[in-house]
């Protein structure tokens, strides 16, 4: 049986935890709400803009958007796994590996693992690919200072790469929030672009391309072009922002899980306390007993 100093301090450290892991909770369900509210409102602006670029890419020749819409023999892959810069997020990060390594074995399996590369998009997923020698390009700063600019640079890259032969097709992996409890791993593919579907319940959702009369200026070609590269950005923007909400979500529930648990741990604890100290006042109480009986016997 432990001592109660052993006990005592041990008590004293997990007290010490659980408030770490009430502030800690504290902090993500703030991040939680600016991140929630950021996705909220990029959903629409992306399912409009995808909605605008199906009705026009249904009614467009394959030359137009050729670019990044070239199917090829796949011989080389990138991947683009979204992680967090830090852990204390559950199985948050764990996920996004398993993601990859099942999207791996189902659709890249017969190609040799040098042709497999993955950009790193969170100091995570850096340091698990680096050092499996998969690591392309280092975008570890992007949640210091979250914005469009930064995930462009990561996005401008992986199309540089696709439209150069570099890759022969892209592939996005993250978390995509649905609530505080719930993250769901998605695999997307970015590049090359596939038929176009618009969300359910966008305006456009059940209409016939040619219903819907648009005024082109400058023209219909200049602004696809300039239309499809804006799309991919903001694909793999909207990821990251859906990344970004899912960590703090399930660091959320993560820190409220381990406050749960060192509550509990406490209570056992505090009972283990208190019988040792009972055990001890018991021993002390018969060694003064006896002690007085063989006196009382010497007389």
């Amino acid at each position: 049986m432990a001592s109660l100093k052993e006990v005592r301090s041990r008590i004293q450290s997990v007290s010490s935890t659980q408030q770490i892991t009430k502030a800690m909770k504290m902090v993500a369900a703030a991040k939680l709400r600016r991140a929630q509210d950021n996705i909220i409102r990029m959903r629409p602006y992306a399912q409009r803009l995808t909605s605008i670029l199906a009705n026009l890419t249904r009614t467009t020749t394959d030359e137009m958007v050729s670019e990044y819409g070239e199917v090829r023999d796949v011989r080389r892959v990138l991947v683009i796994a979204i992680t967090s810069d830090r852990g204390l997020a559950g199985a948050f990060n764990a996920n996004v590996f398993k993601g990859v390594n099942a999207l791996i074995a189902a659709r890249y399996a017969s190609l040799p693992v040098g042709n497999i590369s993955v950009m790193a998009i969170g100091k995570k997923a850096h340091d698990y690919y680096g050092r499996r020698n998969m690591l392309v390009g280092n975008y570890t700063h992007v949640f210091t200072k979250l914005s469009f600019d930064t995930v462009r640079v990561a996005a401008e890259e992986a199309m540089r790469g696709f439209t150069e032969g570099t890759y022969d097709e892209v592939v996005m992996v993250y978390n995509e929030f649905k609530n505080v409890a719930t993250q769901v791993v998605q695999a997307e593919q970015l590049l090359p672009l596939v038929p176009t579907e618009v969300p359910a319940g966008t305006p456009s959702a059940n209409e016939p391309a040619n219903s819907i009369d648009y005024i082109f200026e400058p023209s219909k070609e200049e602004i696809i072009k300039t239309l499809i590269p804006q799309s991919l950005k903001i694909q793999l923007y909207k990821a990251v922002l859906e990344s970004n909400a899912s960590e703090h979500g399930a660091r959320m529930t993560a820190m409220d899980k381990a406050t749960d648990n060192a509550g509990e741990l406490l209570k056992s604890l505090k009972l283990t306390y208190n019988r040792t100290r009972q055990a001890a006042i018991t021993t002390e109480i018969l060694e003064i007993v006896g002690g007085a009986e063989a006196l009382a016997a010497g007389r």
